[in-house]
């Protein structure tokens, strides 16, 4: 009987053991640093522990743990309307953290669906407010007009809105088109007041030009011979002058030629 009595013992004793020491385990609980336990004690408030080493009563004590690092939320894609009555698509994102475990924990259920929630509603309402320029251009603005929004609707909770992004606009296609019209329309604006802005400063030019010739009636003629031997050299043609321009045709030539000597001169030195 002894040893059955001794068999019995060690059978009871692993049974008591596999029972126990599951029990003993899930009471120490190791909390880190960017987490918090919140503790219930047969349904009321214990407190809130960690981080470091925390130790559960067993079938009395409840506790539910809540990360204290940002936490990103992405939104569905929300249809709003603008002030100026443009319907856009907006995909966003939410940041927020936990400030205080007690409040998040007690004073709202899923609070992270419940931040999105608020965002989209908000998100909306603030889309509604803007027009389609506004939006485009200072998304940012808009963004931290949101997010300042949000984080008064979610402060009770024990949540801190960091920021809201706000990715993507997309637009109808048919207003993207409308957009690229417009934005080709307007190239081609600048490029005929250029266009027109060069033909005025020429005929400025002109202008004077002719001024100084109706002065000058000689540089006039120099100007023309010019002209003449420029096309004259390039098709290798023979120019014939009136005797009454032989003078003012020999002193060009000779100035052009001394200014050729001057330019090889240099060129060799």
């Amino acid at each position: 009987m002894s040893a059955v009595s001794l068999i019995v013992d060690i059978v009871i004793t692993i049974i008591v053991l596999i029972i126990v020491l599951p029990i003993l385990a899930s009471a120490i609980r190791v909390v880190p640093e960017y987490q918090r336990l919140v503790k219930l004690r047969l349904g009321k408030f214990k407190g809130v522990y960690g981080p470091g080493i925390v130790f559960v009563v067993p079938l009395i004590d409840r506790v539910i743990t809540v990360d204290l690092r940002t936490i990103m939320i992405d939104m569905p894609s929300q249809r709003a309307l603008t002030r100026d009555n443009v319907e856009v698509s907006i995909d966003a994102s939410v940041y927020l953290r936990v400030l205080d475990a007690k409040n998040t924990v007690l004073s709202v259920q899923e609070y992270r669906t419940a931040a999105a929630t608020i965002a989209a509603a908000t998100l909306r309402d603030v889309v509604g407010m803007v027009d389609l320029d506004t939006l485009l251009t200072q998304r940012e603005e808009v963004a931290k007009k949101i997010a300042a929004i949000v984080d008064e609707h979610v402060e009770p909770w024990g949540l801190k809105i960091t920021s809201v992004a706000i990715k993507d606009v997309k637009l109808p296609d048919t207003l993207v088109r409308a957009m690229a019209a417009q934005a080709e329309a307007e190239r081609m604006r600048r490029a005929k007041v250029i266009l027109a802005q060069a033909d005025y400063e020429a005929s400025q030019m002109y202008l004077k030009a002719a001024e100084t010739y109706t002065k000058n009636p000689t540089a006039l003629t120099l100007r023309q011979l010019d002209t003449l031997l420029e096309v004259a050299k390039e098709h290798n043609l023979i120019l014939v002058v009136p005797s009454s321009l032989e003078p003012i045709t020999a002193a060009a030539l000779a100035l052009r030629g001394r200014l050729q000597e001057g330019q090889g001169s240099s060129q060799g030195g």
